[in-house]
């Protein structure tokens, strides 16, 4: 039921993207991680119903920094690996006895045809280094069209296939590749077992 209310209310967050494109700006002869990571925060900032806003203020936060020259602080690592496409945001917060830690992990793909790519935004959450996913955890992908220069969200990189498989009694998170192609899962029993799967990139998505 839990995870049933965070997919609810993670897919209605995404109508308004998927209701229209978003255009990636860029100089040179193609897009970096750097022009999709831009283009993808600006959409999500300009809309109007907020339901992203506290998840996504951190990171935004993060990259106006990081743009601006300016080193992370003690609150927050943000890396940018520009050559394998590849960034990731940390912010750890201290309660009490309890460590909350948040990662934010963006890539992107060439898919085989020429004519696109896919970039994915993945949201983590963990309590004392076990995951506890909250209502914005979760993997999005969103498809650039070379032609159009604009992307779109897209549904059907085939991580939904290996959800629809998976035990309704174990929580996954995932992590997205900073070399190599394919995605890392990690599930998350309730007896505190973890299992390793992998997602295989097939060229236009992802095979399991």
């Amino acid at each position: 039921m839990k995870r049933l209310a965070f997919t609810i209310l993670f897919a209605c967050c995404m109508l308004a993207v998927a209701a229209q494109d978003i255009r990636v700006n860029y100089k040179g002869a193609k897009p970096t991680i750097s022009d999709f990571i831009t283009a993808y925060l600006a959409h999500s900032d300009d809309e109007e119903d907020g339901c992203d806003e506290e998840a996504m203020n951190g990171i935004r936060y993060a990259w106006e920094r990081y743009l601006k020259g300016y080193t992370h602080d003690e609150n927050y690592t943000f890396t940018l690996d520009s050559k394998n496409g590849f960034a990731v945001y940390e912010s750890k917060r201290n309660d009490d006895d309890f460590e909350h830690l948040i990662i934010i992990e963006m890539c992107y793909w060439n898919e085989t045809d020429g004519k696109h790519k896919l970039f994915a935004y993945n949201h983590k959450s963990f309590m004392n280094g076990k995951y506890s996913p909250g209502q914005y955890d979760g993997l999005t992908f969103m498809r650039y069209n070379n032609a159009t220069k604009k992307m779109t969200y897209h549904s059907d990189a085939g991580v939904e296939a290996f959800n629809e498989k998976r035990s309704v009694e174990t929580e996954c998170s995932y992590n997205l590749p900073r070399s190599g192609k394919d995605i890392g899962i990690t599930l998350w029993e309730r007896n505190g077992k973890k299992t390793q799967k992998t997602l295989k990139w097939n060229g236009h998505g992802f095979s399991y």
